[in-house]
């Protein structure tokens, strides 16, 4: 073993345990510290015992066992414990020394946090680090930025840990400046909660719709992942509804409705409003998982509120198709969504990012990884500024496919009472963005009846406003200010 570590790792739970050992399995000395008494010892104890690694008790400790130019990650919750470990950390550091944040930190203080790191010498990178405790093990997919120096010092090490494509290609590249890498991560996210809720919706109209039992839509759910749906998380949901309880029963059916979240889904919603831009099947997702939480409204709210209890009845065979290609087509909006807001923040915060590196970055690894992807990086390749993923030849021959099953599905949800707010925003997005006349004149009209806000016309050139009095003249002519936010 080497006397000076490659890297620190600060934060032994199981994300930093688990990217600790991938790590040394590849070849690097690891430096490990954790505030909490004990946890360092325990682990080279433990697993760590035999391995690279040098254990540390206080922060001078694991500075000390760092070669130059020091490299230390950090793996703890975000939020004020990460600025406190910043605080600790950079008196003890030199310049050039590099800190990573591998945590879900939210972008804004990311960039807060490298430009404060820089301005004291050092530098900052903030990665987005998907796949969970056994992607962080094996290979998880991560997504870096913040201070563009530090790129090739650290490039190396995350790359030989992170998930490899089948040509080789690690999951793992350069995103952008300061908090870059970590909004991507925040957009996965939120692309992962719209993933989750689809399924979910799909797995509701099975259950309450179709009458199947768990084992059958196992079935189907497997051989949905034997084709163009083929992802990770369709894949574990087929496992997922196959686990059987001690008492032989679907353990699915065990678990309690009241799903929780740690917040990246409800950043990604409120950046998309920030940005003005329509993310309508992940605000969905999130506000799904918020009404679940309400158990015991929804509960008393059952006894009271009625709605159909219509059963299927045709071929269950042909509508499994339709369902099958309404999330298909629903998972297409939500990426390109995803991406529609990605484009708005890269122009608003200056950042160079290459969209279709970013779906190579999460075609393994991480948990919305999928063959679908892979569809994704071929747009942009063919179209680099393509203003939306829905106009890509593929993908518009895949909604016009898909729209006749995707429109009988969504009104089989509504009809029956099977709540899809992601599916049904989904199609409802479709329509909106493919209709050249939306009744925003009516709006409009509205906005300038009520508040002078003003009006464009038709027949005038774009930017030049009108007001019309249509109070005549009782609360006087002049019109507001007009902007946008």
């Amino acid at each position: 073993m080497k006397n000076k570590a490659d890297i620190g790792m600060i934060g032994m739970a199981v994300m930093g345990e688990n990217l600790s050992m991938n790590m040394e399995r590849h070849g690097y000395t690891v430096a490990v510290f954790d505030v909490w008494d004990g946890v360092v010892d325990k682990f080279i104890a433990g697993r760590g015992a035999g391995h690279a690694f040098i254990p540390a008790h206080s922060f001078e400790e694991l500075v000390g066992a760092l070669s130059t130019p020091r490299v230390v990650m950090m793996m703890i919750r975000a939020g004020s414990p990460v600025d406190e470990t910043i605080d600790k950390l950079l008196p003890l550091l030199d310049p050039g020394d590099i800190l990573i944040d591998g945590g879900n930190s939210h972008f804004p203080d990311t960039q807060r946090r490298c430009k404060k790191v820089e301005e004291a010498g050092m530098l900052y990178i903030g990665t987005g680090v998907s796949g969970g405790a056994e992607g962080a093990f094996i290979g998880p997919s991560m997504m870096p930025g913040g201070s563009p120096a530090a790129w090739p010092r650290v490039k190396p090490i995350l790359q030989d840990i992170c998930a490899k494509v089948e040509d080789g290609t690690p999951c793992c590249d350069w995103v952008g400046e300061d908090g870059a890498g970590h909004y991507v991560k925040m957009v996965h996210n939120g692309i992962e909660y719209g993933d989750m809720q689809l399924i979910c919706e799909a797995y509701q109209l099975m259950r309450d719709y179709l009458g199947m039992t768990a084992d059958e839509m196992a079935e189907v759910f497997a051989e949905w992942n034997r084709g163009e749906l083929d992802s990770y998380l369709i894949g574990i949901t087929a496992d997922i509804l196959t686990r059987k309880d001690d008492d032989g029963a679907p353990l699915v059916d065990k678990i309690l409705d009241t799903a929780g979240q740690k917040g990246t889904g409800k950043w990604t919603a409120i950046s998309a409003l920030d940005e003005g831009i329509p993310l309508t099947l992940i605000g969905e997702a999130v506000f799904a998982r918020c009404l679940s939480a309400v158990k015991e409204e929804r509960t008393a709210a059952s006894k009271i509120l009625t709605g159909p209890a219509k059963k299927f009845e045709g071929d269950r065979a042909a509508f499994l198709e339709d369902m099958k290609a309404a999330l298909y087509a629903s998972k297409i909006v939500s990426y390109a969504q995803g991406y529609s807001l990605m484009r708005a923040a890269a122009k608003e915060y200056g950042w160079n990012l290459n969209y279709g590196g970013i779906a190579l970055m999460w075609r393994g690894g991480c948990i919305i990884r999928s063959v679908f992807l892979g569809r994704i990086k071929d747009a942009f390749d063919r179209d680099p500024s393509i203003a939306n993923l829905m106009l890509d030849d593929y993908f518009r021959e895949a909604l016009t496919k898909a729209e006749d099953g995707w429109r009988r599905v969504a009104a089989a949800g509504i009809l029956s009472g099977v709540p899809m707010p992601a599916t049904t925003s989904a199609l409802s997005y479709f329509d909106g963005y493919r209709t050249e006349r939306l009744p925003a004149n009516l709006l409009q009209a509205q906005r300038d009846y009520f508040g002078a806000h003003t009006y464009e016309r038709i027949d005038a050139e774009r930017g030049t406003f009108f007001h019309t009095d249509w109070n005549h003249g009782e609360v006087g002519t002049t019109a507001s200010t007009q902007y946008n936010v």
